[in-house]
């Protein structure tokens, strides 16, 4: 076998000429884009040193490329938007130029259009390598606006910035952070949420919805301008100091980056920008996705190779982002984009409807990313599970560093909604948790934005609904709310200690955020009320929200400090007549009782060495909105049993996960 990624995973064997085929194809396609002199893709990957707008020695210089264009303009308040003024030169390969005389012929502020005559008509584009996009506020049409994304001279200060290792990942939406209603900015995230992550013990954020986006409700996957980032929050400028700050305070910045597909808006995206359907995008109902009413790009066409892979390279150098977390890679690889597909037997990854172009476009992006940065994180939002997506490319695979654990979230949305609390499937629980691909490595979450939007709920909502609204505060007594707390902090700890090598959570999911996201759109009258994040409820210590805030805490901190993601569940037992999981991991041993009604006296914890043990952490804890039925202080003393058995015996509490270490 030439690949090992064919050794890892023996159920390959029978598919070896489609790996062969996969890594054939990314050859071919690689050394298409490195024939003209370029050593390497980060040396190719500079379209956005060439297109789009410049300043020069005496003046400015533009340049696009516009294939389909019979003739090309440059407009904008620099020449009154007299738009026929100024005609821009053709040159090779559809390659439009025009140059500006004078230092002060543009200005940071000035807005500008790019003007394209395609068959007659005359259409008013944005420039594609914009990187400053606003919307005017009186007749609300968005046009480019030169800014200093590119000339401000930023005066970076994490020369030598070192992304973690294993990422405890704070999902975040820039615009919803603030608990006013309306959008907040960067310089809001800098000056208030970045401390909130940092004191939560978070070491890496993945910021949603910066790419530019027109409209707002689309959580920013309808993407317009993939240069720009968006302007509804503030500058470039903003956006750097953001990064820089996170990188002072030890946080790792991702970038949630949609390749996916395109938003079908003309006058402000990509969409028939040279007046063809075909200039970035597949023509005809390959260009269109059917779910998503968006468009599709062509990864076989080298220019929109360089496009995109530029466009990776534009926010590492020009943000310092350290990575990416892949959009709807699912529905990059399949022609019909996974859409109601089991993925049952590897023959479908394997098949006609496998996207080729688009897996070696998700090589290259994946090439390019760790040659700019070694120790840049990739991340794919695979539900598919296409074998290879984790492991290097050397060794037959696509490249990516982690996959999301999409099937938890799943199937704890199934048990909460289908299942009695008594009929909740341990094994079931366990298969999800701790299913890989070999050699492969996920980050484990238990909800995230998907599952917080409107139309759907979030873990804490589903349990406690409505009582939500008037039992949230700690002289009030619910069963029901009692119950939402329990189980809200044992999904988190099983899912944060076996669900992957590294973890998740959306922004104020911690704390059991009530209700869903809205974002204002005219459904519900353009309000902002369920579009933000009510910080108050965690940090008000009348209320249970901050119990669940503390206990987020300390779980992290535990996590962190024990190096639990790092290391394999050893040994474990499963009695679902009793809803117990037990496994350890190095001198650790985890116990879950998830049972809704009994509690274990003198509970059997098998182990594997015969010691001293003591509680390092309970989900019962008062603290944590618990009843305090363990025992912390207490020391267990584990020996050995008959001729095998090594344990203690522990009172097991229902509802209550405990953590407990040998120390002697």
């Amino acid at each position: 076998m030439k690949y090992k990624l064919l050794k890892y995973d023996p159920y390959l064997a029978p598919y070896e000429m489609d790996i062969a085929l996969r890594m054939e194809l990314f050859k071919k396609k690689r050394e298409e884009l490195l024939k003209n002199s370029h050593k390497n893709l980060s040396d190719f990957a500079n379209a956005h040193h060439y297109f789009g707008i410049h300043k020069t020695e005496n003046g400015w210089v533009y340049r696009e490329w516009a294939p389909g264009a019979e003739k090309m303009y440059f407009t904008g308040d620099f020449n009154s938007w007299d738009i026929y003024a100024l005609q821009m030169n053709r040159l090779e390969n559809g390659v439009f130029e025009v140059y500006l005389k004078g230092k002060d012929a543009l200005k940071i502020g000035d807005k500008i259009q790019a003007i394209v005559i395609h068959g007659g008509e005359t259409l008013r584009r944005i420039p594609s390598y914009a990187t400053r996009v606003v919307q005017d506020k009186e007749t609300h049409l968005w046009c480019a606006e030169i800014d200093d994304a590119l000339f401000d001279n930023f005066s970076w200060t994490d020369i030598g910035f070192k992304p973690c290792t294993t990422p405890f990942i704070y999902e975040c939406h820039i615009g919803m952070s603030g608990e006013d209603y309306g959008i907040a900015s960067y310089n809001y995230f800098t000056e208030n949420i970045l401390k909130r992550i940092k004191k939560n013990g978070y070491n890496t954020i993945q910021i949603m919805a910066v790419m530019e986006h027109p409209y707002y409700a689309s959580f920013g996957y309808q993407v317009t301008n993939f240069f720009a980032p968006s302007s509804k929050y503030g500058t470039a400028h903003d956006l750097k100091n953001l990064i820089n700050t996170a990188h002072k305070m030890g946080i790792t910045v991702l970038l949630d980056v949609v390749h996916s597909h395109a938003c079908p808006n003309t006058n402000e995206g990509l969409n028939r920008f040279d007046g063809t359907q075909h200039q970035y995008f597949h023509e005809g109902a390959r260009g269109e996705h059917s779910a998503w009413g968006t468009k599709l790009f062509n990864y076989n066409k080298n220019e929109v190779l360089h496009f995109l892979l530029s466009n990776l390279k534009y926010w590492m150098e020009v943000f310092h982002f350290d990575g990416f977390r892949f959009d709807g890679v699912t529905s990059m690889l399949y022609h019909d984009h996974g859409l109601g597909s089991a993925f049952t037997n590897y023959d479908m990854y394997f098949s006609m409807n496998t996207d080729t172009e688009a897996v070696t476009y998700l090589q290259l992006a994946n090439e390019l990313i760790h040659e700019i940065n070694p120790k840049a994180i990739t991340v794919a939002e695979d539900m598919s599970g296409m074998p290879g997506m984790c492991i290097k490319i050397e060794e037959g695979g696509i490249g990516f560093n982690y996959r999301l654990s999409m099937g938890v979230p799943d199937l704890f949305i199934k048990l909460i909604k289908e299942y009695s609390d008594e009929n909740w499937d341990m094994y079931k629980l366990w298969y999800e948790l701790n299913s890989r691909r070999p050699k492969e490595k996920n980050i484990g979450y238990c909800e995230s934005h998907d599952q917080a939007l409107v139309g759907d709920k979030t873990i804490i909502f589903r349990l406690c609904d409505a009582e939500m609204y008037d039992k949230m505060a700690k002289n009030s007594h619910s069963h029901i709310i009692d119950r939402g707390i329990a189980l809200h902090k044992m999904i988190r700890l099983i899912t944060a200690s076996l669900g992957g090598e590294g973890y998740l959570n959306f922004m104020g999911n911690e704390f059991g955020h009530p209700e869903w996201i809205d974002f204002p759109r005219e459904g519900n009258g353009w309000s902002y009320h369920y579009c933000r994040r009510q910080w108050s409820l965690a940090d008000n210590k009348d209320l249970k929200y901050s119990f669940l805030l503390e206990f987020d805490h300390k779980m992290i901190k535990f996590l962190k400090k024990e190096r639990i993601l790092t290391k394999k569940a050893v040994d474990k037992w499963i009695h679902n007549d009793d809803k117990v999981i037990i496994f350890t991991k190095g001198d650790l041993v985890f116990a879950f009782n998830f049972s809704p009604s009994n509690s274990y006296t003198d509970y059997f914890i098998p182990v594997d060495s015969a010691g001293e043990y003591s509680v390092l952490l309970s989900t019962d804890n008062e603290n944590f909105g618990g009843f305090n039925r363990v025992d912390e202080n207490y020391i267990y003393t584990a020996k050995k049993i008959g001729d095998e058995r090594i344990g203690f015996n522990l009172y097991l509490p229902s509802r209550t996960a405990v953590v407990l270490k040998k120390i002697k």
